[in-house]
């Protein structure tokens, strides 16, 4: 029972959230960080494998995407996931609980989703390995990479802008 009270908590301060920030999204002209920017590229560092919170993660990377493809900002945005998030990437998950069976599915068509609106999705195959999620259930859209530390450094490396999602 706390545990589902929380999760209203939770989910009602983010649905709060994505309501007060579609209307801060509406226009560049509001963001003093985004005047004279004509392209943004972003790596982001997922680690959290709670699906709930991974699932707002990912619609909040996906939003931010589309927002700034609105403004004319040209996005080029990698996630890359490592940790314990690999386990969300099966495309037959495993290990938890049914009510997290749905979030799940929600995630695989957001990733979906969003490798088809051009953004890059990575996996830690180190990482994949340690917490026993064989490559070949790993969902089709996620290019399988052995280190993404590596990617990350490299991404970093041509002006990528890391963003922790732990």
């Amino acid at each position: 029972m706390e545990t589902k009270r929380k999760m209203v908590i939770i989910m009602s301060f983010v649905a709060f959230f994505l309501i007060w920030s579609g209307l801060l999204f509406s226009a560049s002209d509001e963001y003093d960080a985004m005047k004279g920017i004509d392209s943004i590229k972003a790596i982001f560092d997922m680690r959290d494998g709670n699906p709930q919170s991974a699932l707002i993660h990912l619609n909040l990377i996906h939003d931010t995407y589309k927002d700034l493809a609105a403004m004319k900002k040209d996005p080029a945005f990698v996630v890359v996931f490592m940790a314990s998030a690999v386990k969300l990437l099966a495309a037959e998950p495993s290990g938890f609980k049914a009510e997290d069976q749905k979030t799940l599915k929600e995630i695989a068509g957001t990733l979906s989703q969003m490798s088809a609106a051009g953004i890059r999705i990575e996996v830690c195959l180190f990482a994949a390995k340690l917490f026993g999620v064989e490559s070949g259930t790993i969902l089709p859209e996620v290019k399988q990479l052995p280190n993404g530390w590596i990617s990350e450094i490299g991404y970093q490396a041509r002006g990528y802008s890391l963003v922790p999602v732990y």
